[in-house]
């Protein structure tokens, strides 16, 4: 499997410049009884994807996090626990496709939005979606892949599932128009890079350098994502 795509605008929260917009001014144009409901990993969300929206924010997204808001999730188990009720609005608030939900409400986009759990796939399956859609016929789709770190309370090793700090990555795609021409392909090689969350930095090292591919290994086969020469 081989795909050919353009990559248009990225952009990364948080930021990797010191001098980066601040999130209260990214976010000043969300209006205020929607932004009270954001919780911090939706406002990072927000903040990686507006600066890549301009006059498209009204496109197809596919929006990819491995754990969602489990840190959410897990505060109301221990409500439930204490033998207290919860409320309603953070329940509504804390299942997977909550953040992608307040984007298409903040924007008034009514168009398609895809939102995927990627196990050990990591950041290819949002990839794929991706592809899939622009093969359907879509211009242009917004990815974003965002991860917070994993509460305590759930073991990660061995395994790679969790880093320290919050991210989120967002970019554009397109079969046609200004940007970066790139390659993304299947390969039969394995290893374990680890899922989303171990992957989203290895991301942005590509994304932000001169780097030519990205390699990224799983138990059963990799996927590679490659610049092309202009």
């Amino acid at each position: 499997m081989q795909h050919n795509f353009i990559l248009g605008k990225w952009n990364v929260w948080p930021s990797l410049t010191s001098d980066a917009t601040s999130q209260a001014e990214l976010l000043s144009s969300i209006p205020k009884m929607l932004k009270r409901r954001l919780s911090p990993l939706a406002r990072i969300v927000f903040c990686a994807a507006i600066p890549c929206l301009e006059e498209h924010s009204k496109i197809p997204a596919v929006f990819s996090s491995t754990h969602g808001e489990l840190a959410k999730s897990f505060k109301m188990m221990e409500v439930i626990e204490a033998g207290e009720e919860i409320s309603p609005t953070a329940f509504s608030l804390s299942v997977h496709n909550a953040i992608a939900g307040l984007f298409s409400m903040a924007y008034e986009n009514k168009i398609q939005s895809t939102v995927i759990a990627p196990g050990e796939e990591g950041i290819a399956a949002a990839f794929i979606e991706a592809m899939g859609l622009l093969d359907e016929g879509e211009k242009q789709v917004l990815i974003v892949l965002y991860d917070e770190p994993l509460v305590d309370f759930y073991p990660d090793k061995p395994y790679q599932l969790t880093v320290n700090e919050s991210c989120a990555v967002a970019l554009t795609v397109s079969k046609k128009g200004a940007g970066i021409p790139m390659c993304f392909s299947y390969q039969n090689n394995t290893g374990d890079d680890g899922e989303q969350p171990v992957q989203l930095p290895l991301l942005v090292d590509f994304l932000a350098s001169q780097q030519d591919s990205l390699l990224l290994h799983t138990p059963r086969h990799s996927w590679c994502w490659e610049k092309q020469q202009v």
